[in-house]
């Protein structure tokens, strides 16, 4: 079982994450050992999960500590990196409603993301971690950087933009 040391603001931040579920006890267990929690969104977030290799085009870089710095940068929110897969951007709820990028998908009420506990920020070969970390309870992405964002990475992909 893993020691985690919560400060005021993690313990906040780890309530505000596992308050998407009806048992939160449970997504705290799973963070004590060592496991991402299995969390529904459309609750306090909606995520949108941007393909890896359209974040490391708008990135410029595949380098974790690159990719994590344009991202804190750019969408100044939390991103969930699923190595090999995925990077999730949280977004304020409802953003499934009016996403309009064709570039990503939004998960909002119904569906399920695995959350690592809100201190996994290095980088794991399959492991999920926080790319760019949750600074406080209810901060999330704007939608618009998020799309922007995978515009610049689909537009280098395809060789139209520096």
């Amino acid at each position: 079982m893993r020691e985690l040391t919560q400060t005021k603001t993690g313990t906040a931040i780890s309530r505000w994450l596992a308050s998407s579920s009806p048992y939160p006890a449970v997504a705290h267990e799973a963070w004590q050992n060592d496991r991402p929690a299995m969390l529904r969104t459309g609750g306090p977030y909606d995520a949108v999960r941007m393909p890896l290799v359209l974040v490391h085009a708008a990135a410029g870089s595949r380098a974790e500590d690159a990719v994590a710095s344009v991202l804190a940068e750019v969408l100044d929110g939390p991103v969930i990196c699923h190595p090999r897969h995925w990077y999730y951007a949280l977004v304020p709820p409802g953003t499934c409603e009016t996403w309009r990028s064709a570039e990503a998908v939004v998960r909002g009420p119904g569906a399920w993301l695995g959350i690592p506990h809100p201190d996994r920020t290095e980088p794991t070969p399959v492991t999920p971690y926080w790319a760019v970390p949750v600074e406080q309870a209810g901060k999330l992405c704007a939608p618009n950087a998020v799309a922007e964002l995978l515009r610049v990475g689909r537009a280098r992909l395809e060789g139209v933009a520096p």
